[in-house]
């Protein structure tokens, strides 16, 4: 107790009311990233390729938004965009449960509630990243992201198995109206926060030179650039994976939604264990190299994924294990990857740049991302969804080598 009293980030009422909120909206994210795509695999029979659509419309609203948001952003307090994103999250979800019960769920329902929620994330996921920066500081930001990192693992712990067990007992449109019920809660958590930040000054620029100006900041920065092309081309290769992973894991190893949760529990101790490795890795290797560290294991999960037999040593259950293993390395290295990434490019952006640095990075990175989505289900839908998960991860490792060898992320040490 008395090593809790000292940690300054434990004293401050604001970052421990913030992190409730976000340990609230993690564990409702863990139920609805199961429970939406098992609404589509099971309840409605999707194919690969509309999965495909599914993840990808998901992601649309990050190139269509992302730039103007920023420019937006970085006019106006962050706290109100924060503060109503959670309750429209929390609406919009509703959408699911309700068009079910009146018998009027389909594939558009899914794919206009991935819209909307990809929006939500563009500009609240936005100000929360800046809003997180200006209640710590800069110096502090690692730390808060470790934090983060070791709840997120609590909600991969916990949240997957209760979705298993929502959709197994109760349906998957059940399990999506506790994950609007855990954001709703969310925003009545956040209108109690004290800290307000302040409003930014006006400027008279016109916005499309705000957002070249953004562009032209992240371009002409050697680092920033790096990481923007890098998790461009990782964006593309995850959202592929997102499109097939519950696919392969109900159709390809017969996971029912039970045993499928239970797996996906072991994503946790992956979080938990990564939270645990970022500051010692960070410390001897720097964030650069931990940055790469994270990048090949997300590509080694991919491979190992691909090659899960349907029934291993002749058991169904031995192949739940497997997928079980390959989701704890995935989540370990995937934050390990985006832990460092997420501290390094606030550290190295001016604060008047905060906005823009964040939703031209975002706009970078997962503007391409429904290509990836599109095309997994392509190959998918026409060579099968294992010939999809082997491209997938040949292609994780060939950005991985080419990060090593023609970046300078090997070289940032902090």
């Amino acid at each position: 107790m008395r090593k809790l009293s000292v940690d300054p980030m434990l004293r401050h009422y604001d970052f421990r009311r913030f992190w409730l909120t976000t340990t609230i909206a993690s564990f409702g994210e863990q139920i609805s990233s199961l429970a939406i795509p098992l609404t589509a695999v099971l309840l409605l029979h999707a194919t690969p390729a509309q999965m495909g659509l599914l993840i990808a419309l998901q992601t649309l609203p990050f190139a269509l938004f992302s730039l103007p948001a920023g420019v937006w952003l970085d006019r106006r307090s962050k706290y109100p965009v924060l503060l109503w994103s959670e309750f429209m999250f929390g609406c919009v979800l509703v959408m699911i449960p309700i068009s079910y019960w009146l018998g009027l769920l389909s594939m558009h329902v899914l794919y206009a509630v991935g819209f909307m929620m990809g929006i939500g994330f563009v500009v609240g996921g936005s100000a929360a990243q800046v809003f997180l920066a200006q209640l710590v500081g800069r110096e502090h930001l690692l730390d808060a992201q470790s934090k983060f990192a070791a709840t997120d693992s609590m909600a991969r712990l916990i949240g997957p198995g209760i979705a298993g067990m929502l959709v197994q007992v109760l349906t998957a449109p059940v399990a999506v109206l506790v994950n609007a019920l855990s954001f709703l809660v969310s925003w009545w958590n956040l209108r109690y926060l004290r800290k307000r930040d302040p409003y930014p000054a006006p400027s008279n620029r016109h916005p499309f030179r705000e957002m070249v100006d953004g562009i032209k900041m992240v371009k002409n920065h050697e680092v920033l650039w790096a990481l923007a092309w890098g998790t461009a081309l990782w964006q593309i290769l995850f959202n592929g994976y997102l499109a097939l992973q519950i696919l392969f894991a109900t159709r390809q190893l017969d996971m029912s939604p039970g045993v499928l949760g239970a797996a996906q529990t072991l994503g946790g101790l992956g979080v938990l264990v990564s939270s645990m490795l970022l500051k010692p890795l960070s410390r001897k290797f720097g964030s650069g190299r931990t940055i790469l560290i994270g990048l090949g294991g997300t590509a080694l999960a991919w491979m190992l994924l691909a090659m899960i037999p349907p029934a291993l040593f002749g058991s169904s259950l031995m192949s739940a294990l497997a997928y079980g293993i390959v989701v704890f390395v995935f989540d370990c290295s995937a934050m390990l990857y985006f832990m460092p990434y997420l501290a390094l490019r606030l550290k190295l952006t001016p604060d008047a740049f905060h906005g823009r640095m964040v939703s031209t990075m975002r706009f970078m990175t997962v503007a391409a991302a429904p290509l990836g989505a599109l095309s997994a289900g392509w190959i998918a839908e026409h060579l099968g969804v294992r010939s999809g998960l082997i491209a997938i991860a040949v292609g994780g490792g060939l950005l991985t080598f080419g990060l090593i060898k023609v970046s300078p992320l090997r070289d940032i040490r902090d």
